[in-house]
């Protein structure tokens, strides 16, 4: 059973005094009110649709941890990566994991270790 302090106590008491059994239902609450504005908000997310590259980046997919350097940079704000890993669910964008290069690799050898037909080929069964 969780432990309430005694003002948290007090309050629901004098709630349920004052209203009744309704002053004891919990509410919305807003929650902080938000560090970008409307503006800045739009103007990130159009900028979150380009290249990291054309802000002078050198990754090539955004992340949290370079989302929260480039808002340190340009909006002089700072946020943990864990924020801006929010942010980017809440602008409704994925997070995308680059796939993986060798380099030097051998194309045929890749080719013939995919799982993947061919195409053109038919797979036995």
């Amino acid at each position: 059973m969780a432990s309430e302090s005694e003002r948290t106590v007090q309050r629901w008491v004098n709630r349920f005094e004052q209203i009744g059994f309704a002053g004891l239902q919990e509410g919305e609450r807003p929650g902080r009110p938000s560090r970008l504005s409307d503006e800045h908000w739009q103007r990130l997310e159009r900028d979150l649709r380009c290249s990291p590259r054309e802000f002078g980046f050198a990754q090539t997919l955004w992340d949290g941890v370079l989302l929260a350097e480039y808002l340190r940079r340009h909006y002089q704000l700072e946020l943990g990566v864990r924020q801006c890993q929010r942010l980017f669910r809440q602008m409704g964008f994925r997070l995308r994991k680059p796939r993986p290069v060798i380099a030097k690799a051998d194309p045929a050898a890749q080719a013939a270790f995919k799982k993947t037909a061919p195409p053109g080929r038919r797979s036995k069964g």
